[in-house]
């Protein structure tokens, strides 16, 4: 009977040590043909700006969506507003807070398939360690060996304390800010 045990013990052990074979395959970031970008207002008036520096680790199949494990890592020493006087201020502690929190981070929890190339994933969002839960409107589209991802969504920048003290007048610098996204891939299956 131990024997019985220890045999099935084995067995159950190496179906475990298989399964990751089988797990979904990993694609790559092209980041020449990618960015990631934010559109604030300013008194109003919209102020664009982009992070120069990210990476994504994307694990997606097409046929099994619900699967697919994302994660996007942003240096946010790396936004720029395109103005010298302003890229010197988003690094300091009322905004990024880039010495205390050089990263920002999404982890998807679950991905859902809309039809037509559209999908809905829903995960944590992380911005100087603040963490919400987002849910983020994607569409794919493929070219050659080429995916593009895109989509936006809207974050309140005061729930990550982004533009704190004197920053947190929503009359100055609008609380909804929209995130903007377009990442290239290689390695999707196809759609």
């Amino acid at each position: 009977m131990n024997h019985l045990i220890c045999a099935l013990s084995s067995t159950l052990l190496l179906v475990g040590v298989t399964a990751p074979s089988v797990a979904l395959a990993q694609q790559k970031l092209v980041p020449a043909q990618s960015e990631i970008g934010f559109v604030s207002r300013q008194m109003g008036v919209p102020v664009e700006g982009k992070f120069k520096r990210f990476d994504a680790q994307i694990s997606f199949d097409a046929a099994k969506p619900e699967a697919a494990k994302i994660g996007i890592t942003i240096d946010t020493g790396s936004a720029t507003l395109g103005s010298p006087e302003a890229d010197a201020e988003l690094p300091k502690a009322p905004w990024f807070g880039v010495g205390k929190f050089p990263q920002a981070s999404f982890q998807s929890s679950a991905v859902k398939a809309l039809g037509g190339g559209k999908f809905e994933v829903a995960g944590k969002l992380t911005i100087k360690g603040n963490v919400r839960d987002v849910v983020v409107p994607v569409a794919l589209t493929q070219a050659g060996a080429l995916t593009t991802a895109t989509g936006s969504f809207t974050i309140k920048r005061l729930a990550f304390k982004i533009g704190e003290n004197e920053w947190a007048d929503t009359s100055m610098v609008a609380d909804d800010v929209q995130v903007k996204f377009k990442l290239a891939l290689s390695g999707v299956t196809k759609l």
